[in-house]
């Protein structure tokens, strides 16, 4: 790494005002700042990323010809299964996340050379959308009991969630918090006395983990007939599906079971909407806005758009479209994704947007994702 390298210098400049602004005390929506650090990153990405340049390129879009951020061409999600989607030499990576996915498929990945806006942009969603009250520049005695149904991030290296859970345990964590999945197996009965001694001591708890670890956590009750009372001001943050072992379970039936089950109100019920090729996620809004529509926020260095599957247009105000993010803190890697999920903008009462929510997986998106990435990266080497 050379630091009187053009390309170096500038990354480090991109990466310093985007850590100011994530260190800043509130959040502040700035469309003017967006934009300009979009741009800028635009052409950093499009210089440093050899598969992203094709890319654009094969859309007829440059920096020079790009005037705003909307215009930035954004990567499918089917990308990162085919590409080293990275803006730094290979030898520079410290972590790389991978996507799950199903049996036999190729896992998507995300490189990272630092992690420090990663974990910044995390941190500060954390805060602000889950934990209201427990903003990172506090008085870092500040914690609570934390339990996690997800393996840790020992056990599960290249998992971008188990890392998230990670560095939320670090930050927030009390004394009494920890991971309660273990060899790919949930814990429940050392889980259930974790719950009860808090039940016991008052003491509210934040549970965490994917939806399908809590639909077994649910069974794993019913069939032993119990039911407990987490302290008031306890909470729930969900990410993912809602498939049981059995059977699917929409989320109204699998709030309503949690909160039957362990005495956490669906006020205090979190989704989290990520994926492992972003820097940054988003969040129900009930913790912050209790009297408003339940809708996903994210933080002000991020944006979404909602893409016509057809025309790739974007769509009117609350209408269904392709799932589209631009995430500033994903300045390593592409900052614009086309995910393969549908959703639409939630709007207010006088027409302006004021979150979104998704509506599932777009049929063939992924696959159409992957072949797109096929025909306009691998033209030459990455």
């Amino acid at each position: 790494m050379n630091p009187a390298d053009p390309k170096t210098l500038d990354r480090e400049a991109l990466d310093g005002d985007l850590l100011a602004w994530i260190g800043e005390a509130r959040w502040q929506h700035d469309d003017d700042r967006f934009g300009a650090l979009a741009l800028r990153l635009f052409a950093h990405q499009f210089e440093c990323c050899a598969p992203y340049a094709r890319f654009a390129r094969g859309r007829g879009l440059t920096p020079e010809s790009v005037e705003d951020w909307r215009e930035i061409p954004a990567v499918p999600t089917g990308g990162f299964k085919e590409l080293a989607l990275r803006g730094f030499p290979r030898a520079r990576t410290i972590k790389t996340f991978r996507t799950s996915g199903t049996s036999g498929q190729k896992a998507g990945e995300l490189h990272l050379d630092t992690l420090a806006l990663y974990e910044a942009s995390l941190l500060s969603s954390l805060a602000t959308l889950l934990l209201p009250g427990h903003l990172a520049g506090s008085d870092a005695s500040a914690s609570i009991r934390i339990r996690v149904l997800a393996p840790s991030a020992a056990e599960a290296p290249h998992s971008s969630l188990s890392h998230m859970f990670e560095v939320l345990l670090e930050r927030f964590g009390s004394p009494a918090s920890g991971f309660d999945v273990l060899g790919g197996q949930l814990q429940s009965e050392a889980l259930l006395g974790h719950l009860e001694a808090a039940e016991t001591d008052g003491e509210p708890v934040l549970l965490c983990g994917t939806a399908f670890a809590f639909v077994h956590l649910l069974e794993d009750l019913e069939a032993r007939g119990r039911a407990l009372r987490c302290p008031t001001g306890s909470s729930i943050m969900d990410t993912g599906g809602f498939k049981g072992r059995s059977r699917e379970m929409p989320r109204e039936e699998l709030y309503a079971a949690l909160t039957r089950r362990l005495g956490v109100p669906a006020s205090h019920i979190v989704n989290q909407y990520g994926m492992t090729e972003l820097g940054s996620q988003f969040y129900d809004s009930v913790r912050v806005d209790p009297g408003g529509p339940r809708r996903k926020l994210g933080p002000p260095w991020a944006r979404v758009r909602f893409l016509d599957p057809e025309s790739d247009r974007e769509v009117r105000p609350g209408e269904a479209g392709m799932v589209v993010i631009h995430d500033l803190a994903n300045t390593g890697s592409v900052s614009a994704i086309q995910t393969a999920d549908l959703g639409r903008a939630i709007l207010d009462p006088g027409g302006a947007p004021i979150g979104f929510e998704i509506l599932g997986r777009h049929p063939g998106a992924e696959a159409r994702g992957c072949s797109i990435a096929a025909d306009e990266m691998l033209t030459s080497p990455a």
